[in-house]
């Protein structure tokens, strides 16, 4: 799989977790919002891991990008963006597990191979 084509897909699946985990809770953040927080994670964690930087930072430096602009289009109060990021997470996490374990594809970090 091209990195391209990666990346891209890395941007779909994270984009669709912060869209359905918005949707679950009622909260409605529009698609283009999900793109624009799906791609900013994405591109975060592409950029650090191509710095070279260790596997925790690759993780970590993106998660404030996501809850930060999560949090600013909500547009709602505290306990509603902390309930919605916890249900995007457990999307996320589900979609992650069912890429890497079915497709052995990493849907974080485009270029990581799993062993």
């Amino acid at each position: 799989m091209g990195y391209f084509f990666s990346f891209v897909l890395s941007v779909v699946l994270t984009t669709l977790s912060y869209f359905l985990g918005s949707q679950l809770i009622m909260n409605d953040i529009a698609i283009w919002q999900s793109v624009v927080i799906g791609f900013s994670v994405v591109s975060l964690g592409a950029l650090t891991e191509s710095l070279g930087a260790p596997i925790w930072l690759i993780v970590l430096v993106p998660i404030p990008i996501g809850m930060l602009l999560l949090y600013l289009f909500l547009n709602k109060p505290l306990h509603i963006w902390l309930l919605t990021y916890i249900t995007v997470l457990a999307l996320y996490t589900v979609i992650h597990v069912i890429m890497s374990y079915f497709f052995r594809f990493h849907s974080l970090i485009p270029a990581w191979r799993l062993s």
